[in-house]
């Protein structure tokens, strides 16, 4: 008997912690939930992906060899960009990525070199870190990269948006403004537990080197901030 009350107890907890976030992950997965539309390979479907890097100066990002960025604050990024070479920062760490080969790669924390496992661990980690950060700065230039597919979708509201898988498994179906400047897009990724999530792309900045980079994107309630922006 005496052991009854504080399992009922517990179990009162569990549910009490667990069913209310249940319910409401239960909400927004019938609320935002999309299969992902079919398309149509081809000419049109190339010709919106182009009008997109136009309106964001294709050119421009392509001649530039220095991108600089802070991601929500909590990691900073000094990318050479032609060069291959990426410098993570985060907490005390300071990770020097070569996206030529990674054996290359250096950890360092308060200015000292970490090796071993701990060291590849760190470069692993900053290797992660970039691959997801730098995504959602420049996603839209690389929807001609090798692998990556492109489909014209046609949406109910008689505007089209372009569905592009990125080689990955990831697939993403981008929305835009009348000068063809992406405004969101919705995602079904591994890191997305929301098959169809939208995503907003907006606050769009005139860089430097003139390309236009975004500074922030919305989702559900949460927002991803991009500061600190520079280029050469």
């Amino acid at each position: 008997m005496t052991l009854k009350k504080p399992i009922k107890l517990i179990l009162g907890v569990v549910t009490f912690l667990t069913l209310p976030s249940l319910l409401f992950f239960g909400y927004l997965y019938f609320k935002h939930h999309q299969d992902i539309p079919l398309g149509t390979e081809g000419t049109s479907a190339n010709n919106l992906a182009t009008k997109m890097l136009v309106a964001l100066n294709y050119e421009a990002y392509t001649s530039t060899d220095y991108i600089e960025w802070t991601f929500k604050n909590r990691r900073h990024y000094e990318w050479k960009k032609t060069e291959r070479i990426c410098e993570v920062f985060w907490k005390d760490y300071k990770i020097r990525l070569d996206l030529k080969d990674h054996t290359q790669s250096k950890a360092f924390v308060h200015g000292f070199t970490i090796k071993g496992e701990m060291g590849e661990a760190l470069v692993n980690e900053a290797l992660d870190y970039f691959k997801n950060d730098v995504f959602w700065l420049i996603a839209p230039f690389q929807v001609f990269n090798e692998g990556v597919s492109r489909k014209l979708v046609a949406l109910p509201n008689n505007e089209n948006a372009l569905l592009v898988n990125y080689g990955n498994g990831d697939t993403y179906l981008w929305h835009f403004d009348d000068s063809g400047k992406p405004k969101s897009f919705n995602m079904w990724d591994s890191k997305t537990p929301i098959d169809g999530l939208e995503a907003s792309w907006n606050d769009w900045q005139v860089v430097e080197t003139g390309a236009k980079l975004p500074t922030f994107h919305k989702f559900l309630f949460f927002g991803i901030e991009i500061t600190d922006i520079k280029t050469e």
